[in-house]
């Protein structure tokens, strides 16, 4: 089932509204009812002409981005399914096409993260005089950009995993490790992104517009963005969407001079999973001004625990609710619209600490592909939700080692029951003394090992050199 669409109504005086939405049914019925937006419930009746499904709502709402910046003819070229036209009618083709288009854009503005066609002639005689009254409504800074600096938190997930999705009570870190970055004013007009990696060597660097931002669609038929890596893809994405949620973000610098010099760099070497992409949300929502959650998730997606280590300098408890009736959310955190987590720092220092240790697996895995194993498996999880969060709320309390080791071994054993996967200790450390638990993803990055004795011979023996004691993991 698709989990996004996106659609274009025709309403009754022939113009276009394009949205994005969870159930097309309702939201069209909305519309109908002069319950939708603005445009459409004062030029009604509306018609459905176009749908596209996504599997994910953040994608159904970057496409809607896109085409709601598209000229009429390319939109009705689209409806025609004339896919062979669209690059033909493509409103802009280089940078300074862009920013004239931009000026005549950004007067039809009314605060909305809408971008609305302006029926204007830049060829005709009045051009000037339309100019120059969509400048003076212009709210533009006319400061140049301090330098700033964002540092954010690293993450471990101790308890919840999966279920953290279904609105299970989960057990979070936040480590001593992270990512910092930083933003420098620059007298080019474009923005020039460095990233460093813990020896402080640079793993990416690239050079954008500010147009390829605010307005990616006036580019996607461009070669230099179809030659762009995924990296670059996914960061344009995120900027893109902090941009939609702060229309003031980068406002200054589409008409000015001036631009940006950005700077990240981890703490951690890449490969650890320690957060990444989450440490990188969290510093751009800071730079932006804007949720971090809700970045979060029109961007890339996620239950979102890693954006509360991100933002706080202790252990957490992190529960999904349903905004209005506070209860477990059951709709799984990926669109954005349930960014009402329930956050809780917590002392989690327990009496045994120097028992346990943090081992990397050196396996990482990919949380989407992980996300869409488990909804396989996931059905009426009611039970288990409830005993995960039993099984949190006793292991902060928890004083004993064997207890803890009980806890952490019946939650591998739900998990391993609900994922249908053989738990990691039972799959490489059959011979080990001690527990082991896996940390997020299972069968990648970090696993929580627990022996009375330092295991870092043990876990060297077997191939795995990187073991890490609590307190040098743990930010306190």
């Amino acid at each position: 089932m698709p989990k996004g669409y996106l659609y274009i109504l025709r309403c009754s005086d022939g113009t276009f509204y394009t949205g994005s939405t969870l159930d097309l049914e309702k939201r069209f019925q909305e519309h109908q009812d002069g319950k939708g937006a603005n445009h459409t419930k004062k030029r009604l009746p509306v018609e459905l002409v176009y749908t596209e499904e996504f599997q994910r709502i953040d994608d159904a709402f970057y496409r809607e981005k896109q085409v709601q910046g598209w000229s009429r003819n390319k939109k009705i070229a689209l409806i025609g399914e004339n896919f062979n036209m669209l690059p033909k009618l493509s409103e802009c083709k280089n940078d300074s096409h862009y920013k004239e288009w931009l000026r005549l854009r950004s007067a039809t503005d009314d605060g909305s993260n809408s971008i609305k066609e302006q029926k204007l002639d830049i060829n005709n005689n009045n051009t000037n005089n339309q100019m120059d009254s969509i400048k003076s409504n212009l709210k533009l800074s006319n400061s140049v950009a301090e330098r700033s600096r964002s540092y954010s938190n690293g993450k471990l997930l101790i308890t919840g995993e999966y279920v953290i999705l279904d609105g299970a009570l989960s057990l979070a870190i936040s480590t001593q490790y992270g990512q910092s970055l930083i933003v420098e004013p620059i007298a080019e007009n474009k923005i020039i992104w460095k990233s460093l990696d813990d020896n402080g060597k640079v793993w990416f660097k690239e050079e954008f517009c500010f147009g390829q931002i605010a307005f990616p669609f006036l580019y996607e038929h461009s070669q230099n963005l179809k030659s762009l890596s995924q990296v670059s893809k996914t960061l344009l994405k995120i900027l893109f969407v902090a941009n939609q949620l702060n229309k003031n973000f980068l406002s200054h610098y589409i008409e000015s001079e001036k631009g940006l010099s950005i700077t990240t760099t981890l703490d951690f070497p890449q490969n650890w999973g320690l957060g990444s992409s989450s440490t990188l949300i969290n510093n751009i929502a800071n730079w932006a001004n804007v949720d971090a959650y809700q970045l979060l998730g029109f961007s890339l997606g996620g239950s979102g625990y890693d954006i509360a280590c991100a933002q706080h300098d202790s252990a957490i408890t992190y529960q999904l609710l349903n905004k209005k009736n506070k209860l477990p959310n059951q709709s799984r955190f990926l669109s954005g619209l349930y960014s009402n987590p329930m956050v809780r720092e917590v002392g989690f220092e327990p009496e045994f600490k120097d028992c346990l240790y943090f081992v990397h697996l050196n396996r990482k895995q990919n949380s989407r592909e992980s996300i869409v194993h488990y909804k396989k498996h996931a059905f009426n999880l009611s039970n288990e939700i409830t005993e995960i969060s039993g099984i949190t709320s006793k292991i902060i309390g928890c004083n004993r080692l064997d207890e803890f080791e009980s806890l952490i071994n019946r939650h591998e054993t739900i998990i391993s029951s609900i994922i249908n996967e053989i738990p990691v200790k039972a799959k490489y450390f059959k011979d080990f003394k001690g527990s082991i638990k896996s940390l997020g993803a299972w069968g990648g990055d970090f696993i929580l090992a627990t022996s009375k004795e330092n295991p870092t011979g043990y876990f060297k023996s077997k191939g795995f050199e990187t073991v890490i004691p609590f307190e040098q993991m743990v930010l306190k």
